[in-house]
């Protein structure tokens, strides 16, 4: 399903965090937001799984506005996955965690029923989490964890994913492995990732949010331009395809100095690929 942001705008205490931000996800398309830290990625995913009302704007999943939305329909279409998401899981098993996914589609007094057990089925079994079931969930590691949050909200059967620092403490073969199950799913997906790297391989398309404002979006090779780079990261990098069609960003090893980003010449100098 579609996701369209339009001019949206976020304030906190009056202060404006987020300006004019306009994005959209077509189906089935992985979209990376990166930045600073600061910039405004996690504010902007807290409006879309409805978490901070914006002051102004919409976001639309499908055709509808998920703010006209009642929370529950909002839940059925949109799962987050957040960074230590797991919430009050004392005692709780793996199976039952992934069981939690599918309570926007019971009503108050509702109970499992058969669809809910083929879901829950599923998702456990596409994402690998099958030979600890029946552990409780807070044994697990860092890894397995997320594996179980990600089984909980494909659990939930939506049609938009929302994932903020996923990988984040992840090593990195869980990331790897991880990223994925993501591009597995085919769910249209919003990500806030950390690792400009790990948003190159995984991504279709890019958006770099710098100061809460909105200052590329496309797809990747048109995104991390040096100038980009430069001018929001503060590095000197380059961006290209390999042979394997994977892309990859070849940084240099003096980051630029504050205050040099907008002057300075950022055409890459010829490197070695990693």
């Amino acid at each position: 399903m579609k996701l369209t942001i339009d001019q949206l705008h976020v304030t906190l205490d009056r202060n404006p965090i987020l300006r004019e931000v306009t994005l959209e996800a077509a189906k089935g398309d992985i979209v990376g937001l990166v930045g600073p830290n600061g910039s405004g990625k996690s504010t902007l995913l807290r409006t879309v799984y409805r978490s901070l009302r914006p002051a102004q704007g919409i976001v639309r999943v499908g055709e509808d506005d998920v703010w006209r939305l009642s929370a529950r329909a909002a839940a059925r279409r949109t799962a987050a996955v957040l960074q230590d998401s797991g919430g009050n899981t004392t005692g709780l098993t793996v199976t039952e965690i992934v069981a939690l996914g599918r309570s926007p589609h019971h009503s108050l007094l509702g109970r499992d029923g058969t669809e809910d057990e083929r879901a829950v089925t599923d998702a456990v079994d596409r994402c690998g989490v099958r030979p600890f079931a029946h552990r409780d969930y807070a044994s697990l590691s860092g890894g397995e964890r997320q594996r179980v949050l990600l089984a909980r909200a494909l659990a939930q059967d939506p049609r938009l994913l929302v994932l903020d620092e996923l990988t984040n403490h992840l090593d990195i073969r869980a990331r790897f492995e991880l990223l994925d199950l993501i591009r597995a799913t085919g769910i249209t997906t919003l990500a806030v990732l950390h690792d400009l790297d790990l948003a190159a391989r995984l991504c279709d398309h890019l958006v770099v949010l710098h100061e809460g404002v909105v200052v590329a979006a496309g797809p990747v090779l048109e995104v991390l331009t040096p100038q980009i780079l430069a001018d929001v990261f503060g590095v000197r990098a380059s961006t290209d395809r390999h042979a394997d069609g994977v892309i990859r960003i070849t940084y240099e090893a003096q980051p630029l100095a504050d205050g040099a980003r907008a002057t300075e010449d950022t055409r890459p100098t010829e490197t070695a690929g990693p």
